[in-house]
């Protein structure tokens, strides 16, 4: 895929800009500030916080005299840019009621017109920076179309009306697929995605913190073929795994001592009714849709009680590589159980020697127990974009695969998501690894 002509670049670039306005037709007014926590962005800061990216890091670095929309918003939609300058206070974004939701809006077209004005500009004497940058750009907004749905859903879940954010008929799930384990040799593999790949302007986008590739040794292991589901879980639970010390690690024995963990994030219990707050509201609880919205510290604990232990980044990334992935031609904002249509064609590839992971990345993010760390010879871009990766790798694991309200862009073997191990709201769940003695 080249950018020639800037054309498809440009196309990427309106229908995401258009994808993310899509995404906020079903709320109100009201809902366009809600922030129930500090991790958690307005819907309508990440409409502007977008538009502020084009702006800061491509707008005002290449277009001379470039008039910015409005001087204060460089502070008020700052995320966490410290070289670019001050940042209105992450935990207040929710007391924005200024600029209205009809501001932010206007604020994104002139955005939009500068930048197709900008990429049509084909003898721009810094076109491939702008071609790049503009990428990154797409993949961002990409991202945050992805934490206003996490964000969103967290919020809604305080409320006891439990808001709908989609109405749609969810039938019950029936089939269940056995577990089984593929086995994988492992050996001296090659991890992530080469720096000349990376670097390109044309083809395939990839983050910096995917790169560059390396070799990693890894002995033989066993991955489940699909996630751990509800039912697995709340066995885990029936069996004390929220009262047993020596299945945890430190720190999450003290949130569970705190009272801050006692079960998934959202699951609800009326009476003898399980529950859980989707998306689409709150509906019952189906034992074979995966079981999400877990903190490392619980997938951790509940993969020692099952006998066995959560994958390394590198092991999931190696098994990915070996398999075949199609996007699901229907899309759902929750987790779904897997098919009986995939659940057989894997059993009887399965009898043949062979089977594929199912769920790799249209279900959940899958926890790994790896550290989110550089690779060897990661280099941190330089100016203020450069922290946009590499200043938060400390202190947070990291989860491979993808889940229901991911992008598809972002969906391949090589991408690094991280957060800290106690975070829950995000579409965590996990796969089970073995060690082949």
């Amino acid at each position: 895929m080249r950018f020639e002509d800037n054309s498809v670049l440009i196309n990427a670039f309106r229908a995401t800009r258009l994808q993310s306005v899509q995404m906020v037709e079903p709320l109100h007014s009201e809902d366009f500030s809600l922030q129930a926590a500090a991790f958690a962005s307005p819907p309508k800061w990440h409409l502007a916080h977008t538009s502020w990216f084009f702006e800061t890091f491509i707008l005002k670095v290449f277009v001379q005299q470039y008039q910015v929309f409005h001087p204060r918003y460089e502070v008020l939609f700052n995320s966490y840019y410290n070289a670019v300058g001050e940042q209105f206070p992450r935990p207040k974004r929710g007391l924005l009621s200024r600029p209205t939701i009809d501001e932010v809006l206007a604020y994104r077209a002139y955005i939009d017109q500068a930048m197709e004005r900008l990429l049509l500009q084909f003898d721009h004497p810094e076109r491939l920076a702008i071609i790049g940058r503009c990428r990154l750009g797409i993949q961002h907004e990409k991202q945050h179309q992805e934490l206003f749905c996490t964000d969103l859903k967290y919020s809604f879940a305080q409320n006891p009306l439990s808001p709908v954010y989609l109405d749609l008929p969810i039938t019950e799930q029936a089939y269940r697929h056995p577990q089984s384990w593929l086995s994988f040799q492992g050996g001296l593999v090659d991890i992530g995605v080469p720096e000349a790949a990376a670097e390109s302007d044309e083809g395939a986008f990839s983050f910096d913190n995917e790169s560059p590739q390396h070799q990693v040794y890894l002995p033989p292991f066993q991955l489940s073929d699909r996630l751990v589901t509800n039912e697995e879980y709340q066995a885990f639970i029936d069996d004390g795994g929220y009262r047993r010390a020596e299945l945890w690690l430190a720190d999450g024995w003290s949130k569970v001592q705190q009272g801050e963990i006692t079960k998934p994030l959202y699951w609800q219990d009326d009476g003898d009714v399980a529950q859980e707050y989707t998306l689409y509201g709150l509906r019952p609880r189906q034992a074979n849709q995966p079981v999400c919205h877990l903190s490392a510290y619980e997938a951790e604990a509940y993969a020692g009680w099952a006998g066995a232990r959560l994958p390394t980044e590198f092991e999931w990334e190696y098994a990915a590589t070996q398999q075949r992935f199609s996007s699901a031609a229907e899309r759902f904002y929750h987790p779904q159980a897997v098919s009986a249509e995939a659940g057989a064609e894997n059993i009887t590839q399965r009898k043949s020697g062979q089977g594929a992971l199912l769920q790799l990345y249209d279900a959940c993010w899958q926890w790994t127990s790896s550290a989110y760390r550089p690779y060897p010879g990661f280099k941190v871009c330089a100016g203020a974009i450069g922290e946009y990766n590499g200043k938060f790798m400390c202190n947070q694991w990291v989860l491979r695969g993808g889940s229901c309200v991911s992008p598809n862009a972002h969906l391949r073997p090589s991408y690094r998501n991280f957060f800290y191990p106690e975070d829950r709201w995000q579409f965590s769940g996990l796969r089970l690894a073995k060690t082949i003695i």
